[in-house]
């Protein structure tokens, strides 16, 4: 569930943080940190004026969790990275609140006595009308030679195997226009509060026999951290002429101030004509599909993509 191939990111950034009255503090961060997100979110939204969208304190760990350096947002002036991350100008960033609890207050996630983060998900069935989806499903059927095969920003071959269509005008418009419709309806189903929708990104993608996605989130990098939500919609030739395929979200923890998978999970089903919405940051699998026929027409199709901030 990712764009296709992007150059491979570096394991750390460096990163000085740069405070009012000339105080400077240095922190090693991976390049899908919430933290790194929302350090850059806060400037970009007071250099457009949006002082109090980015309010709020920062709580970082820092001497390997031996202190923690506590600020609020607006005595942040600068960063220095290296290697150098850059934020295009006209590209307005919303500081993940729900994504970093242990660095934005409000709201806080529902946690239980372990301080297991449960994943939430919301399942529409009947989501296209029966004309609609046949019109799909032929349309599908009939661009199978112009499939390409999907890949990683790692580009580990054995990490993702599916094909991807990435040019589907008519249909890419009619399930944004429908995502469009019941956007708040799904954040209210989901606890969140709404958000301004920059852009929601589509793209069709089918499983064949033996293919799978292993465990990944959709927004652990700069390209693509302002994907708030995920979406999967569902379809295939009636009877199901596969099994497996199911999708797995894992429950997370917050360990120092990073979100972190755990071992207990949701199993969804692939309904046909259901759609599926969940948070970005949630790691997620795509189990193997297995499928008597081997053929292309008798795939596990979706149409999945990210409902950016």
């Amino acid at each position: 569930m990712e764009s296709p191939s992007q150059p491979p990111l570096p394991k750390e950034i460096q990163v000085k943080i740069l405070l009012a009255g000339g105080h400077e503090y240095e922190v090693s961060l991976p390049p899908d940190a919430p933290l790194l997100h929302n350090l850059i979110a806060t400037l970009v939204a007071y250099a457009h004026g949006q002082e109090n969208s980015s309010s709020g304190l920062f709580q970082i760990p820092i001497e390997q969790g031996r202190s923690a350096l506590c600020f609020a947002s607006k005595q942040l002036v600068g960063l220095v990275t290296e290697p150098p991350v850059f934020v295009q100008q006209n590209q307005v960033i919303q500081p993940q609140t729900r994504q970093s609890e242990q660095i934005w207050a409000n709201p806080a996630p529902k946690t239980t006595s372990l301080g297991i983060i449960p994943s939430e998900y919301v399942q529409i069935d009947n989501f296209l009308s029966t004309e609609e989806t046949i019109r799909l499903l032929n349309f599908v059927l009939s661009q199978e030679k112009v499939f390409v095969s999907t890949s990683t920003s790692t580009n580990d071959i054995n990490y993702r195997r599916s094909m991807a269509l990435y040019d589907f005008p008519e249909f890419s418009e009619l399930i944004v226009n429908r995502i469009q419709e019941v956007i708040p309806d799904v954040l209210n189903k989901l606890g969140l509060p709404s958000f301004p929708v920059s852009q929601i990104e589509a793209q069709l993608t089918a499983h064949k026999d033996g293919n799978y996605y292993k465990i990944h989130n959709d927004n652990g990098s700069i390209d693509t951290a302002t994907r708030e939500l995920t979406y999967v919609y569902y379809f295939y030739q009636t009877p199901k002429p596969f099994t497996g395929g199911e999708l797995l979200i894992y429950d997370s923890k917050v360990e120092n101030g990073f979100f972190v998978g755990t071992e207990t999970f949701k199993t969804i089903d692939p309904r046909n004509n259901s759609i599926v919405f969940f948070l970005s940051r949630c790691l997620h699998e795509v189990l193997p599909v297995h499928c008597p026929s081997q053929a292309f027409a008798d795939s596990r199709f979706t149409i999945n993509g990210w409902i950016r901030r």
